[in-house]
């Protein structure tokens, strides 16, 4: 729908246009648009910065009714029970690669953490690509897959005629109730157990560790700065800090941020207010989103964006794009990548450690053991839940 320049713009206009149900996503780079910012890394997906559509049909699924909004409803109900039985296509032999070694990854994570030390950045989020040429997917049947092993309340999935996104997301970014604005960051992981007391242990661990406490109350006053530009004054709080909630595949902490939305500021202009999100950049804001195009090798592009709807009663939801599979079919150009915060007391090794974990549910979905990097074979366990 538009590129890098105008695109929040162009939203506006467009939803004016199309004032019931719109759907769409946001990438990360926006923010160039929104502050003096730019991305020079490498980009082999291909996705515009910004794309929404007015569905033709709607289907709506609540509890356990079903709605479709459409000129004619139960044909396109009939045609989703005659395409139930989805058969997979075929998929070939997908050989992962990594942009970063565990050295380099290291390395870089320690170059990060001088700049913390000098006081040029307080958190931020560091991420890393795995990508796969010439892989050849099924799609929906990916998508599904994903979707069983790692369930997540703002799972997408997303279709740009040869483009696709697999989502399998946890994580709001923002939403809006009539007037009320929440977002509900995620800082803070630890893995799940089959043993209830070594799992007990485990979200405990969680609720008192330190560096996770820091990485969460920094986005959370990051965000609480963010809400303001758009806030009745006074309104802002905090409704959870610090929150343990329960996945499948792991225990998160996450808060929730609130605010009244000003009668004078448009929807659009909310969303532009706060992102990128806080969790995936950093504090400050523009001085980590800057560092990190600095160490980064790829574009994050839709991955680090969101992924959300407009309603027709005004009210919005939109996703944090993380836990995300990216595919160009034309160019059978295969993606994904995972992030890390680093903090003052960010431990290397560990934080390696934990985007391979948070690799895993990927990884199981396409059947992966092993990423291939520049110079060592990584080999993940199989043994062990993931995270993210």
């Amino acid at each position: 729908m538009a590129k890098t320049g105008s695109a929040f713009g162009h939203l506006d206009d467009f939803r004016a246009k199309h004032p019931g149900w719109i759907t769409g996503f946001f990438t990360y780079d926006l923010k160039n648009e929104i502050e003096n910012l730019s991305s020079s890394n490498i980009d082999q997906l291909g996705f515009p910065d910004l794309y929404f559509f007015a569905p033709e049909h709607l289907i709506i699924v609540r509890n356990d009714e079903v709605e479709a909004i459409s000129a004619d409803a139960q044909s396109i109900l009939q045609q989703i029970d005659l395409q139930a039985d989805h058969s997979a296509g075929e998929q070939n032999r997908i050989r992962l690669r990594s942009r970063f070694s565990r050295k380099e990854y290291i390395e870089t994570v320690e170059k990060i953490k001088g700049h913390i030390n000098r006081g040029d950045i307080y958190v931020t989020n560091f991420c890393q690509e795995f990508f796969s040429e010439d892989a050849e997917i099924d799609p929906l049947d990916t998508f599904l897959k994903l979707n069983n092993i790692s369930p997540n309340p703002f799972a997408a999935l997303f279709k740009l005629r040869d483009k696709y996104i697999l989502c399998a997301s946890p994580e709001r970014f923002l939403a809006k109730r009539r007037n009320k604005l929440i977002s509900q960051p995620i800082k803070g992981t630890s893995k799940r157990y089959d043993s209830p007391e070594d799992d007990e242990l485990s979200k405990q661990k969680l609720r008192g560790h330190p560096k996770e406490l820091q990485e969460n109350v920094m986005i959370v006053d990051l965000v609480r700065n963010d809400l303001t530009k758009s806030a009745i004054q006074g309104t802002v709080k905090t409704e959870g800090l610090f929150g343990i909630y329960s996945f499948n595949q792991v225990h998160q902490m996450i808060s929730t941020v609130v605010c009244e939305k000003s009668e004078n500021i448009l929807d659009v202009r909310a969303i532009k207010n706060t992102f990128p999100m806080g969790s995936m950049s950093g504090a400050p804001k523009i001085s980590a989103m800057q560092l990190m195009e600095q160490y980064e090798r790829t574009k994050r592009g839709v991955y680090s964006g969101a992924i959300g709807y407009f309603s027709p009663d005004g009210d919005f939801d939109l996703n944090v794009v993380i836990r995300t599979l990216l595919y160009n079919q034309s160019e059978k150009y295969l993606s994904f990548q995972v992030g890390s915060a680093i903090t003052f007391h960010a431990d290397p090794e560990m934080e390696y450690e934990e985007c391979l974990l948070k690799a895993k549910a990927i990884l199981e979905t396409l059947g992966q053991t092993r990423i291939f990097s520049t110079d060592l074979t990584i080999t993940s366990d199989p043994s062990a839940k993931n995270a993210e």
